[in-house]
């Protein structure tokens, strides 16, 4: 499986990147940065998650860092779409704060942490003039990224704050035409998800209660209590989890130091580190490494034996 990484495509100084292809059928593979793509025209079979599903055009979707998929297409056929990619940081907590916009993109941070098959069932499908208006925002941001005018760099984070708010909007209509839940009950859940996409996206930095209770404007107490009643879990507990779970990814495709993986996920004590991986995983981290290698050499021989 290929891993397409961010510097390929983009740099710390302005983490974004959109091009539109037109293509045959594509491998699975990964990456490390946010996808967004949007389907101009034909169709495919989308895989994602060991679910598959028929796109289209006018769907909308969005593939989240260490997430993989591929497309299967017709050997007569072919799909034109528009990939927008760009890490968490290109929009940021400042910039969502004074704009006063982290409690209205649903989109952005509620429907890439749905289960597969809720995802597949509720994913956008734009015609009309909502389709218009989005592929009218996606030119506007290739010609920005292509020309690189002065101020382009603004813009284009402007436009895709609009384009995202757009899109949570367009969510938000649908999802009150399929929910039979209490109103109270739906704003606990999308407050649920988006706290729990935002730790998802940022689970290298240094997170706090207050910090998360300032961007999405609800109490301390609220933060843990409706992550409680959505997840079973307080908001510390969910980033751990999320945290162990990126690190044993990390373990498995990486050849970096136990030391330098706490880091890159989050820890600043590798020590405190290694006993929380204990604690959730029931090894170390270094026994899980050497588990794991010696899980995939033992496949290999079985697969080699098979051919053979």
């Amino acid at each position: 499986m290929n891993t397409m990484h961010s510097s390929l495509f983009m740099n710390e100084q302005f983490p974004f990147y959109i091009l539109k292809a037109i293509h045959g059928s594509v491998e699975e593979h990964g990456h490390d940065f946010i996808e967004l793509v949007y389907v101009v025209r034909g169709k495919a079979v989308h895989r994602f998650d060991g679910a598959e599903y028929e796109i289209q055009a006018g769907d909308v979707f969005i593939i989240n860092p260490g997430e993989t998929h591929s497309y299967r297409v017709a050997d007569d056929e072919q799909i034109e779409i528009i990939n927008c990619l760009f890490m968490p940081s290109f929009i940021s907590d400042t910039l969502q704060r004074e704009l006063g916009i982290s409690g209205s993109m649903d989109y952005f941070y509620v429907h890439p942490f749905l289960n597969s098959e809720v995802r597949f069932n509720h994913r956008l499908n734009l015609t009309g003039q909502d389709a218009a208006t989005v592929l009218a925002i996606l030119e506007s941001m290739m010609r920005e990224n292509n020309n690189r005018s002065p101020g382009f760099s603004i813009i284009t984070r402007l436009q895709l704050v609009e384009l995202l708010m757009l899109l949570s909007r367009f969510y938000t209509i649908m999802q009150k035409h399929r929910t039979t839940a209490s109103p109270r009950r739906l704003d606990r859940e999308i407050t649920a998800r988006r706290i729990y996409g935002y730790l998802e996206r940022n689970f290298d930095k240094k997170i706090t209660l207050q910090s998360l209770s300032e961007l999405f404007n609800v109490s301390v107490r609220q933060l843990n209590r409706y992550m409680g009643q959505e997840f079973g879990k307080s908001v510390i507990d969910v980033m751990h989890e999320i945290r162990i779970a990126r690190a044993k990814h990390l373990l498995l495709e990486s050849d970096e130091k136990v030391i330098s993986i706490a880091t890159m996920v989050g820890y600043e004590d590798p020590s405190f580190f290694s006993r929380l991986f204990f604690r959730h995983v029931g090894c170390s981290p270094s026994q899980y490494r050497t588990c794991l290698e010696y899980e995939l050499l033992k496949s290999n021989d079985n697969e080699k034996r098979l051919a053979e």
